[in-house]
């Protein structure tokens, strides 16, 4: 939908024209709001085409897949698709979590393969992670990056691990943060602290958003190949089917969209609250620069405040992190393990 809102002609394929029919109701409400005028509107809806049989493929120049997270499902996906697409178009998955190499397995040219990850709701968040191989050829990642920007989102490069850079991350926030709804604190207390941090969304009212069966999957995901614990009350919550938002319970109950919070009767310090969330993710974006997940610091800092809403004065979790000086901030890990466990064991 947004790439035909920016002038690019988009064939859009799923199984039926009734699966397609939500999506495409979501892209004319998109165009209303953004273009106004009629005639621009039926031009954007002119331009995206609902194809069912998949007849677009093979006159793209750029093809994404946006199926669920199964590595099966994806990688016979692409089998197909390799067949059927020009040589010079840009094979793209938007999955988040599962790497390059295991999707990219079952191709003849792996070199084609890249990621583009989009980012919830794509309309609202600017940032794109561009997610290259092992086998990714260099002229693959420079036409991906080239079309992120001709579509008016920033083209963060990152390379292929679980989770690549943001959800990796924002992953220990989101977990800390159901960690504290374990000991009893409240969900309104550990948004508030959050926001008062400067982020955007606290991290249980952002899970709910997102969805916590989808919070799970990723979770799962990435514990699976980093360690750590999946907190009991994520797994009952999705086993109860309180998914957030999308079920109107989750976390929060909702009404007309919105969360209903109560006033929070929490007696101890918010910048406690804040400092075991924000010290989460500072840790795992260690992890990522010595793992050269992605280049530089500044890359950590615009990848969460562009698709996480990290709070911007703050100027990213790295320049915040480096405001302590590495020996305070080392004393403050020491601190948080010794009290929390060794998830706060920081990253050498």
């Amino acid at each position: 939908a947004w790439c035909a809102l920016k002038g690019i002609k988009v064939t859009l394929q799923d199984q039926s024209y009734e699966q397609m029919a939500p999506a495409y109701a979501r892209a004319k409400a998109l165009y209303q709001k953004r273009l106004k005028k009629p005639r621009l509107v039926e031009a954007a809806m002119d331009r995206l085409i609902l194809d069912p049989q998949g007849d677009g493929v093979a006159q793209a120049d750029v093809i994404i897949e946006a199926v669920f997270e199964n590595l099966e499902v994806k990688q016979a996906l692409f089998k197909k698709i390799e067949s059927k697409a020009k040589p010079k178009a840009i094979l793209a998955t938007n999955t988040s979590s599962i790497p390059l190499a295991e999707i990219a397995s079952v191709m003849k040219d792996k070199s084609r393969l890249i990621g583009i990850h989009f980012f919830n709701p794509v309309s609202m968040m600017e940032l794109v992670e561009v997610v290259y191989g092992e086998n990714t050829s260099k002229e693959r990642l420079e036409d991906a990056c080239a079309f992120v920007g001709q579509i008016s989102r920033l083209p963060l490069p990152v390379r292929s691990s679980p989770g690549f850079l943001v959800n990796r991350v924002l992953m220990p926030y989101l977990l800390e943060s159901v960690q504290l709804l374990e000991e009893g604190i409240q969900a309104e207390a550990i948004d508030q602290a959050a926001k008062k941090f400067g982020m955007m969304m606290g991290p249980i009212e952002l899970a709910d958003t997102v969805g916590l069966d989808v919070c799970l999957a990723v979770a799962k995901n990435l514990t699976q190949y980093y360690g750590g614990k999946v907190p009991a009350k994520l797994e009952e919550m999705v086993a109860k089917k309180h998914l957030g938002k999308k079920t109107e319970v989750g976390f929060y109950q909702y009404k007309d969209g919105k969360a209903v919070k109560r006033v929070p009767s929490y007696q101890g310090k918010t910048q406690d609250i804040a400092q075991r969330l924000i010290m989460r993710m500072i840790n795992e974006a260690y992890a990522c620069l010595r793992e050269q997940v992605v280049a530089e610091e500044n890359l950590v800092d615009a990848g969460m405040i562009f698709g996480t809403g990290f709070a911007p004065f703050r100027g990213g979790p790295m320049h915040y992190a480096n405001q302590f000086g590495r020996e305070q901030l080392s004393q403050l890990f020491i601190e948080l393990a010794n009290q929390y466990g060794e998830r706060f064991n920081l990253v050498s």
